[in-house]
């Protein structure tokens, strides 16, 4: 009974590899967009979101069942219900790269875009993303830290990018201004794609040591 149980839960652990890859494409997708004004991808990026929802609920079925169906002890309750709060967070990543593309395609943004920083901060969350799954798949504590830590670095990116915006609305009397607020919109959902990474960090420590840094997941 107990191995039927491990490969279920290694079949979960495939399963939030399988979630998480979808978003690291969707972040991917949603810059390249943005870079190179494409917007058909812009609309695929969309699309696909309905197959991370997708995914959430069939992660969600197997934990239920992992829960029902098995006798679980503490420690695998701990790593069930980390990847419940996990697979929200991912789903919430989806809608948000969802939303850029949504930016990217209501204003009509069919040429590049110089956003090199942009860019970098969004590889930086894709990491995050990445890395956080990683850390709970190896049970890997270190990694999860270094997760959470990581989430300065994109807040400091978006202060920086928020600024170099101001400045340019600044400078050409607010000729640039609408799309300049359309930029600041996407990397603010960029930061928050951050902090949805960070939050699925403190659910990997929770599985590993029992503890949550807040109790509870707080939007942010």
């Amino acid at each position: 009974m107990r191995n039927k149980f491990d490969m279920q839960l290694e079949r979960l652990s495939e399963q939030l590899i399988f979630m998480g890859s979808f978003c690291e494409k969707a972040i991917a997708n949603a810059t390249k967009a943005l870079r190179n004004g494409d917007l058909e991808l812009a609309k695929l990026v969309m699309s696909e979101d309905e197959e991370i929802d997708q995914i959430e609920k069939d992660i969600e079925r197997l934990c239920l069942k992992l829960l029902l169906q098995q006798q679980p002890v503490a420690r695998d309750l701990r790593q069930i219900s980390a990847a419940l709060k996990m697979i929200t967070d991912m789903e919430r990543i989806g809608d948000q790269t969802s939303d850029i593309a949504e930016i990217i395609i209501s204003a009509g943004m069919s040429e590049a875009r110089d956003i090199s920083v942009i860019g970098t901060m969004a590889e930086a969350t894709s990491k995050m993303v990445h890395d956080s799954i990683l850390a709970y798949v190896n049970k890997d504590l270190e990694m999860a830290q270094k997760v959470m830590l990581a989430d300065d670095e994109v807040d400091r990116m978006f202060e920086l990018v928020k600024a170099k915006l101001v400045e340019l609305i600044l400078k050409d009397g607010g000729k640039q201004g609408e799309k300049a607020i359309d930029l600041i919109m996407i990397t603010k959902y960029l930061e928050r794609i951050g902090d949805h990474a960070t939050n699925i960090a403190e659910w990997v420590e929770f599985s590993i040591t029992g503890v949550h840094k807040d109790g509870q997941l707080v939007e942010r």
